[in-house]
């Protein structure tokens, strides 16, 4: 059975802590060095299979015509207020070495020439798309081969020459493009260090004494440092997207703290009891360990879920941070219970302040017994999950309409990319996209790439730039390129909105399905419209696509994996709706922040901005993943008492308000966490860390302590209750339950509710 394996793992461990920490050490130097003698750094690549943008990329390679490649642009303007190019000789000769100097870094294929549009006249420079109207910005265009030939090198020698360029020269240099949303170092850092700082006060004020909060904390940084070196030898190997650390380190610590958290309690549970520090480690492995591998097995499954999305950057980008959750639920199992033995019984006692401070965190609660946390549950605890099962109908549907109600924007959805609009005003990206805006009008910032292949059709690409012109959403068209070999051409064309406007999107579905093919007529030539902008509204029409397909898989799955853990049919289905219910008002609240601007000042939103197309599939993977943790370390005590009493209501507010305490603190610290990313400068770490936040807040306070008492109660007896023959069909050993009551408390389990 899984209870006896973690029984007998976690004793060991105990028994013999100097090896264990040892042998993670061991583990977590051979990682590092791994990751800096065969790591590489992270990198986007928004393609998928099938797209029409992706179609397009490949008749672009084909051609050769550099358009394939990433770009960046470097803005200028020149330092003196009203000055433009047209007249005055020190900015157009400034701008002519800055241009040469741009020209000779590593693996750069060439740059467009605003001083020579300048002096072949005013209307050529403004034609060109170089200088704008009145002189005063001008672009310098970047090409740079493939992204699989290029890496972060390449952007920090361009960033490094702009910054010895603005101290050199009478120019404002902004500096953007695809270059910096592939290469840049996501946010983390001192968020990881703000919620690592959140999370340890909070486990002291849970549990009053400092070795106990020091101990998750550390296990924590262990595995996380052992995950994170693991993803950067990934990304050795393979294209990991640059929000993987970032989300990584977010659900690493999240989690991972969580888990130590639970075990922890129980052992201090076991110590309270008179139980040997060891032997007390060994059960809180068996007991708390044994939701732990649930739990992590199923957050797992639901990140790794997002490979029915057929997006490779997606599918990778879960795998990565899968890893980490692997790490830490090995960690919780074999790091922490030797860390438990190592403190031996100190961990049973707390400290003169921490007493104090654990007074005033749990007074208001009702008073208790200055025991392990969750040995007795707190009188405020219990009298509240008591009235709540005394009045389950108008509990359950308050808590569920006001959850329905927070969901409701989740109708106006909008999926799309943040750009470099969004961003704040200290990134040289926002002031190279406002510039450009400024001078050129803002779909001059995400350009559209027509790759077209003619068949042998001479008078296909003039009917096709004629056609693309007269379009409503089309501010210009570049001339056109032409590849003598293959005779493929591409054209740039500069839609008259923002890349992040619903309107771009628009565009390119009029270009795909009314303007190319009448353009084109019923002939052997084809054009396919790509550029980042067309490849980020494939990516998210994609994803929004097969979410119902991963929410279909993950529910599934978590569904049988609860039936399989509690022997029922109506506690998982509970638990998966529940979970729905929550997760919909988790994603109604980002709405309401990022698309209207409700309190998005309060994380530093500086413009209201569409949900980043991924995120939704990755929030529901991770947040279903996440809150089954609560859910399966509450029902497995529920379950407990249950077996040990027959009766549901008292199991029902033995095991929640037994559990109430920990579950608090664990959501605390989690909400902490992903606050702490939330307030980082990128829009899609803020949505990753509110969506988080908002979700364990909810879950952990509206539907654990509110939702499934009252609806357990509702419920009764058939909580339990379990068809005969589904329960022949159904294995039993590692997913039975009923050890777990038995070695916990050491009397006999009462018998299962089975429809005979």
């Amino acid at each position: 059975m899984l209870s006896k394996a973690l029984l007998r793992l976690g004793a060991s461990a105990a028994r013999h802590p100097w090896r264990v920490i040892a042998a993670w050490l061991v583990a977590a130097t051979l990682a590092v060095l791994a990751a800096v003698a065969f790591g590489g750094r992270t990198a986007d690549s928004m393609t998928a299979p099938g797209l029409d943008s992706q179609r397009a990329a490949e008749l672009i390679e084909r051609a050769g015509t550099g358009q394939e490649g990433m770009t960046a642009q470097v803005v200028v303007t020149p330092l003196d207020d009203g000055a433009t190019f047209f007249d005055h000789d020190s900015a157009r000769t400034a701008l002519t070495r800055l241009r040469a100097e741009v020209k000779r870094l590593p693996h750069v294929l060439g740059t467009s020439d605003p001083a020579g549009a300048l002096d072949a006249g005013g209307d050529t420079a403004v034609r060109g798309g170089l200088v704008s109207a009145d002189g005063r910005i001008a672009v310098v265009r970047v090409q740079y081969p493939d992204q699989s030939r290029l890496s972060a090198e390449d952007l920090d020698a361009l960033v490094e020459l702009g910054d010895r360029l603005r101290a050199e020269l009478p120019l404002r240099i902004e500096m953007g493009g695809n270059l910096f949303y592939a290469f840049s170092d996501p946010d983390g850092g001192a968020s990881e260090l703000i919620g690592l700082l959140a999370a340890a006060t909070i486990l002291f004020l849970a549990f009053g004494s400092l070795v106990a909060a020091v101990l998750p904390i550390g296990m924590a940084v262990f595995g996380l440092t052992v995950g994170i070196a693991t993803m950067t030898v990934l990304a050795g190997v393979t294209d990991v997207p640059t929000f993987a650390p970032v989300l990584g380190s977010m659900v690493g610590l999240g989690v991972g703290i969580d888990y130590a958290l639970f075990v922890l309690a129980r052992h201090r549970e076991y110590l309270a009891r008179g139980l040997d520090p060891r032997e007390a480690a060994g059960r809180a492995v068996a007991t708390a360990g044994r939701p732990v591998v649930f739990a992590g097995g199923t957050v797992v499954v639901s990140i790794l879920g997002l490979a029915v999305a057929n997006v490779p950057f997606m599918t990778v980008g879960g795998l990565a941070v899968s890893i980490v959750v692997l790490i830490m639920v090995l960690a919780s199992v074999t790091l922490l219970p030797a860390f438990l033995g190592a403190a031996g019984p100190r961990l049973g006692r707390a400290g003169r302040i921490g007493r104090a401070l654990r007074a005033g965190w749990s007074g208001r609660l009702g008073r208790r017994r200055d025991t392990a946390a969750g040995a007795v549950p707190a009188a405020g605890w219990r009298r509240w999950i008591g009235h709540v099962s005394r009045h389950p109908v108008p509990y359950a549907v308050g808590a569920a309409g006001l959850l329905l109600t927070a969901a409701l924007p989740v109708l106006g959805l909008r999926v799309g990319l943040p750009d470099d609009g969004s961003l704040p005003q200290s990134r040289t990206e926002r002031r190279a996209y406002d510039l450009v805006a400024e001078g050129f009008g803002p779909g001059t910032n995400g350009p559209l790439v027509i790759a077209a292949d003619p068949a042998g059709d001479p008078g296909v690409l003039d009917r096709l730039v004629a056609t693309v012109a007269a379009d409503p959403g089309i501010a210009s068209v570049a001339p056109t390129q032409i590849d003598r070999a293959t005779g493929i051409a591409t054209l740039v064309v500069f839609p008259t909105t923002s890349p992040q406007d619903k309107a771009t999107t628009d565009t390119i579905a009029r270009l795909r399905t009314d303007v190319l093919p009448t353009a084109i007529g019923h002939g052997p030539a084809r054009a396919h419209v790509g550029g980042a902008a067309a490849s980020l509204s494939d990516v998210g029409r994609r994803t929004s696509e097969r979410l119902p397909l991963l929410v279909a898989t993950v529910l599934a799955t978590s569904f049988l994996l609860l039936m399989l853990v509690f022997r029922s049919v109506l506690v998982p289905l509970k638990a998966v709706l529940l979970n729905l219910l929550s997760i919909g008002a988790a994603y109604g609240i980002m709405v309401a922040v990022f698309q209207w601007g409700w309190g998005g000042a309060l994380i530093g939103l500086e413009a209201t901005v569409p949900i980043v197309s991924f995120i939704p599939m990755f929030l529901f993977a991770i947040l279903f993943g996440l809150s089954m943790d609560y859910e399966v370390f509450l029902l497995s005590r529920v379950r407990e008492e249950y077996l040990r009493t027959g009766d549901n209501r008292t199991a029902i507010v033995e095991g929640v308000s037994r559990t109430a305490r920990i579950i608090t603190s664990a959501a605390l610290i989690m909400v902490a966490v992903f606050l702490s990313f939330a307030v980082a400068n990128d829009p899609s770490t803020k949505m990753f860390g509110l969506g988080l936040a908002t979700a364990i807040f909810i879950d952990a306070t509206v539907v654990r302590m509110v939702l499934v008492p009252a609806t357990m109660t509702l419920l009764g007896r058939t909580n339990w209750w379990l068809p005969k023959w589904l329960d022949r069909m159904l294995p039993r050993g590692p997913v039975g339950t009923d050890d777990t009551a038995a070695e916990s408390t050491g009397e006999a389990p009462r018998p299962r509710l089975v429809d005979r």
